[in-house]
Formats: structure tokens, C-alpha cells, sequence
């Protein structure tokens, strides 16, 4: 099997832009504080491009792989 991807968004960093919800919204979502936050499964392969496309283009790089 490939590299299992797990993302954190870190609620200090996320200003709520949005762009990782429009990326990937298999996995990001708003929490109850409107600031972006990730599912806390693994994400499957198929997702993996997107996910990382969201952690690239994240302004404020609130987006981490863990």
C-alpha cells in the first residue's frame, strides 16, 4: 500500500477562506466555529491529490499532514 494521509488544520492559522473546503470537501468542512477542519479518518488514495492541493494553497499554511 501507498502513504496513508491523515490532515490537521490548525484552528490558530485557518482564516476561513474556504479554499480547502472547495479543494477537497470528501474531507474539510466548517466546524461549529466556521474555521475549516478535516474528518479525522484516513484519507483514501483517490483523495490524496486533492488533499495535498489543499495543503499547498492553504494562504496562511494552516494545513498540515500528520
Amino acid at each position: 500500500g501507498g502513504i496513508i494521509l491523515k490532515a490537521h488544520v490548525d484552528q490558530d492559522l485557518c482564516i476561513s477562506c474556504g479554499l480547502c473546503i472547495s479543494t477537497c470537501e470528501d474531507v474539510f468542512h466548517w466546524n461549529d466555529d466556521e474555521k475549516a477542519e478535516a474528518i479525522e479518518e484516513e484519507v483514501s488514495a483517490e483523495l490524496e491529490d486533492s488533499v495535498r492541493e489543499a495543503i499547498e494553497n492553504c494562504p496562511t499554511e494552516a494545513i498540515q499532514e500528520v
